[in-house]
């Protein structure tokens, strides 16, 4: 798609009426960040795909809405929400005290934790971890514990994406990355990320993961929360899930 028309395919879909308006209850309008496998990426013919994908169109099915996707980068899925650019936003975000400040989250659809990654063999120890320079996704909970538990490193670098992130890793700017353990799952598994593993515990740093909504679209918020029931008691859930991961991420 030419930027010409994928500026005109977002403009249209900016247009459209928030989902709780009369005219368009037919369509919710999901903000995803395009940028993070297996969750949301893009393939090669420009379509949006991933688990996050998979189970918003799956709560549109069940809500017998259509799903209309927009694509935004990370640092601004909240504010564009907020600004009325989409209904919801469907993009791995964990449910935290911080971000509920500002929007209303749904019960949860997966859980994950967070982890150090570092190269295999390099002795990284995130207890003892004094000299080493790590890095994570800018404003995400694994950023948000780095900076508040500066002292234990020599030096934190925060990244606009995931790819921008491994490739730091990979490059050796880093000692270590840290985030979703889920999202460092499948790079490890692949040739790009074979000589690298978790190092250290798992962080239990939020409530899950949930569907974010404005705070006064509680009709919106309950209507998912029904949906993700449902789609965990039908089986439609489970096998999204083992199309990504060969075991239980709920």
């Amino acid at each position: 798609m030419n930027r010409w028309l994928a500026a005109l395919v977002l403009a249209l879909l900016t247009a459209a009426p928030a989902f709780g308006d009369e005219a368009a209850r037919e369509t919710l309008r999901v903000g995803v960040d395009p940028a993070y496998p297996p969750f949301s990426e893009i393939d090669d013919a420009d379509r949006l795909i991933g688990f996050d994908v998979d189970i918003a169109l799956a709560l549109c099915a069940r809500m017998e809405v259509a799903c209309a996707f927009v694509r935004q980068d990370w640092e601004e899925l909240i504010p564009a929400l907020r600004a009325g650019r989409f209904d919801a936003i469907v993009s791995s975000m964990s449910i935290t005290e911080k971000r509920r400040r500002l929007v209303a989250f749904t019960d949860r659809y997966y859980s994950s934790g967070v982890r150090f990654v570092a190269r295999k063999g390099s002795g990284f120890d995130p207890e003892h971890a004094a000299g080493r320079t790590v890095g994570a996704m800018r404003a995400t909970i694994a950023s948000d514990w780095l900076e508040d538990n500066r002292s234990k490193f020599a030096g934190i670098r925060l990244y606009d994406d995931q790819g921008a992130l491994d490739r730091a890793l990979i490059e050796g700017r880093l000692d270590a990355a840290f985030g979703d353990a889920l999202g460092f799952w499948k790079w490890i598994e692949s040739p790009e990320g074979a000589g690298f593993a978790y190092a250290g515990d798992t962080y239990r740093l939020d409530e899950g993961i949930g569907i974010a909504v404005r705070k006064e679209d509680e009709a919106l918020r309950r209507r998912l929360n029904d949906a993700i029931r449902a789609i965990l008691a039908d089986g439609t859930y489970g096998k999204i899930n083992a199309r990504y991961f060969p075991f239980d991420i709920y």
